[in-house]
């Protein structure tokens, strides 16, 4: 791709725009309106791999460009993705740019911005459902719940030199739930520094693919999730929970399993 340092001539009254739209963990249904209407005056869409290529359908006059990753394999470097951003909006289009679940958690979306700022470009940002709270949620786990959790932590489990986050180490001493994004190849080396914590029966949730019609869950506890894991081939992309809220989902099963609506009594 030819350098930026050569091509931009910005004209004036044609420069574009860059929203950055976050689409929610991945049922199609769990983006927001205003990411809707920000894809129905789209003239390019940058999408991500994690994206439900349904989404497209709320775009129907954007040319649309798969800039994703799959496997460790890159269509597009960051480097160029920025510059198509700016190509694009500098000749007077809308460009959204569209990620998984929150652009502003652990999307690159704030560094997208900034980039296209640099160009005199306007930018904007349209807020998605974070996976950290939603995908469990969907699976009755809260982050957080009165007399279990007063806190959460959202860690990413792989730095971008590629090492586990020292917040772990620094979480599993905490009563905080803890969730950890882009994790399971380090899943190992997580529940370690919860055991090396005394922790061997916090309960623990893994959850892929979570609210799609792939999505499987394992539960277990610190001591057993590793095995879990295997036996039932959880992987990325995935979300680990670590944290005694991940309880309420069995309960809540329990309550249903056992609720009968002919022992069901209102008083007068």
């Amino acid at each position: 791709m030819e350098s930026l340092n050569n091509v931009f001539a910005f004209e004036k009254g044609k420069t574009g725009k860059l929203t950055v739209v976050g689409a929610g963990p991945g049922d199609v249904d769990l983006i927001t309106l205003k990411g809707v209407k920000a894809l129905q005056s789209a003239d390019v869409v940058l999408y991500d791999a994690l994206i439900d290529t349904e989404l497209l359908q709320y775009a129907p006059k954007a040319e649309k460009i798969f800039v994703g990753k799959r496997k460790g394999c890159y269509r597009y470097q960051q480097e160029q993705i920025n510059e198509l951003i700016v190509q694009s909006a500098s000749q007077g289009l809308d460009v959204v740019r569209l990620k998984g679940g929150d652009p502003f958690v652990f999307g690159r979306g704030a560094e997208e911005m900034e980039y296209a700022s640099a160009f005199g470009l306007e930018v904007a940002v349209v807020p998605g459902l974070s996976s950290s709270v939603s995908v469990p949620a969907m699976q009755n786990i809260p982050v957080t719940k009165r007399g279990a959790s007063e806190s959460f932590w959202v860690i990413t489990g792989t730095t971008k030199e590629h090492k586990l986050s020292n917040d772990v180490a620094l979480a599993a001493k905490s009563s905080a739930t803890i969730v950890i994004l882009m994790g399971m190849s380090k899943l190992g080396e997580i529940m370690e520094l919860f055991r090396q914590e005394n922790k061997q029966d916090v309960p623990v949730a893994i959850i892929q693919n979570g609210t799609t019609e792939n999505e499987k869950i394992g539960i277990g506890t610190v001591a057993s999730i590793e095995n879990k894991a295997k036996e039932q081939q959880l992987a990325n992309p995935a979300i680990i929970v670590i944290g005694e809220v991940v309880r309420h989902r069995e309960k809540i099963m329990e309550i249903q399993s056992n609720y009968d609506p002919k022992e069901l009594v209102f008083s007068e």
